[in-house]
């Protein structure tokens, strides 16, 4: 019911997927409208949760007959409320919540172009694991990797922890198919290396964060699986001596570099019941993952030897004791989040130039403490490509003030007010930070072309015009 007498939306939607897969109970729909950290939650008109493209589809062509708008969603892991909708504003009432979750297939995989098609609800744990049954392996990892979905990862070009061999979502998705506004479909599944034909519209939607258009299915790109891995934790001074070391190291099985802090790492300890890395702590940690074809050991140990001394350091090659010491670094996430307890933290995913990093690293800390006394702040990081998480509890969700103060240090540094997740609704107020008019202007002129009623995603990635 939607006030004014039965929704004939809601019957149309449930004829089209099946009743059961039309969500109004308010106790159901629940965990679809709030974001994972708890900060970002709106109202939805009902919960649709079509099983193929066709059925996507037609749902979009049937909310766009009753002009109504809808948020696509799929594992619900983002941390800038893109995925959840917003509160119930205009004649339209609430969004459509569209989940893509029952989109789940894995086509067999093409072992010769080392290329794969899947659904885009799909987990990235679950492609990892179908990769590798093969002899290859998917280039992107992420913490969340047992709940994050690839057509997630594709609407925000996630990154996470390999980007600086293998690159972000942008540099595997070789083509995708995807539901424009009237409900037409797009089908670029071929995964052809060279095809100069007219615009890249796969490229297009790939960070688009569902704004022009729901992608369903994507033709994505396999790498060959490491047959040995090794890890190193290393006790440093701080940001400045990693970005040196790294800068040092001629280690072309480099995979992964993470940067954590003494402060945080603490944290962890006592929240996860972790013994500390080393008997005597360090300012801060380089995490190095390395993998290859053979054993990568003794090239980490040469690398390491001839970049000069370091401090302390564990290396493991074994999966127990490898997964001992990213333990150190993956359970930051759910330490920041019982911290915040019954709050919700404040997430603020950045980037600035690799030399900057040092000064955004110790200038932040003191920001925080300036507009917020006594606010824990948590940070880590993809310290190869300049990417930090800042994580701060303390401030109320609803107060802006903390977040103001990071992105715009991060834009008067040269870097990005989004490395990660996209812009959501939680950072369009910073837009014009890193983004100029007559850009802002060319990316409305793409969403008036694909989607001219503003159906897909309201108030995501970019505001709301008057036309």
């Amino acid at each position: 019911m939607n006030g004014r007498g039965p929704d004939r939306l809601a019957a149309e939607v449930a004829d089209i997927v099946g009743a059961p897969h039309v969500l109004t109970d308010p106790e159901l729909m629940a965990r679809y409208v709030v974001d994972w950290t708890g900060r970002w939650r709106g109202v939805a008109r009902f919960v649709a949760r079509p099983a193929s493209t066709a059925e996507v589809a037609a749902v979009i062509a049937a909310c766009g007959r009753h002009g109504v708008p809808l948020v696509p969603q799929g594992g619900n892991t983002g941390l800038v409320g893109g995925g959840v909708p917003g509160p119930a504003a205009g004649a339209a009432g609430p969004a459509v919540l569209l989940s893509l979750a029952r989109l789940d297939g894995i086509e067999p995989i093409d072992t010769a172009a080392r290329q794969v098609t899947v659904a885009a609800g799909v987990t990235l744990g679950r492609l990892q694991l179908a990769a590798e049954q093969t002899g290859l392996a998917f280039g992107v990892d992420l913490t969340a990797r047992d709940t994050a979905t690839i057509g997630g990862m594709v609407a925000t070009n996630a990154g996470g922890v390999h980007v600086l061999r293998y690159g972000p979502m942008r540099a595997q998705v070789v083509g995708v198919e995807a539901v424009l506004a009237g409900g037409q479909v797009i089908s670029r599944l071929s995964g052809l290396e060279k095809d100069n034909v007219g615009y890249d519209l796969s490229g297009l939607l790939v960070g688009s964060e569902g704004t022009l258009g729901v992608v369903t299915r994507a033709r994505l790109r396999l790498v060959p699986r490491p047959r040995a891995r090794v890890t190193a934790l290393l006790g440093i001074t701080g940001t400045a001596a990693a970005v040196e070391l790294l800068a040092q190291l001629d280690l072309p099985s480099l995979e992964a570099a993470e940067i954590i802090y003494a402060d945080g790492v603490a944290r962890v300890c006592a929240h996860a019941g972790l013994a500390p890395p080393f008997p005597s702590p360090s300012p801060a940690y380089l995490l190095l993952d390395c993998a290859g074809p053979t054993d990568p050991t003794d090239e980490l140990a040469e690398a390491l030897e001839t970049a000069g001394p370091v401090g302390d350091t564990a290396v493991a090659a074994d999966s127990t004791g490898r997964h001992a010491l990213w333990a150190y670094r993956e359970r930051h996430a759910e330490t920041v989040a019982a911290l915040a307890g019954a709050g919700a933290p404040h997430k603020l995913d950045v980037s600035v130039p690799v030399a900057r990093l040092a000064e955004f690293e110790a200038r932040v800390r003191l920001l925080i403490q300036d507009v917020h006394p006594g606010a824990i702040a948590m940070l880590w990081g993809h310290i190869g490509d300049g990417n930090l998480h800042v994580n701060v509890v303390g401030p109320p969700p609803d107060d802006d003030a903390v977040d103001d103060a990071v992105l715009h240090l991060a834009a008067a540094l040269g870097g990005s007010i989004s490395a990660e997740h996209g812009i959501g609704r939680a950072k369009l107020p910073w837009l014009s930070l890193v983004r100029s008019d007559t850009e802002v202007e060319a990316l409305q002129a793409v969403k008036r072309a694909l989607d001219p009623g503003r159906l897909f995603n309201p108030g995501v990635l970019l505001p709301a015009t008057a036309d």
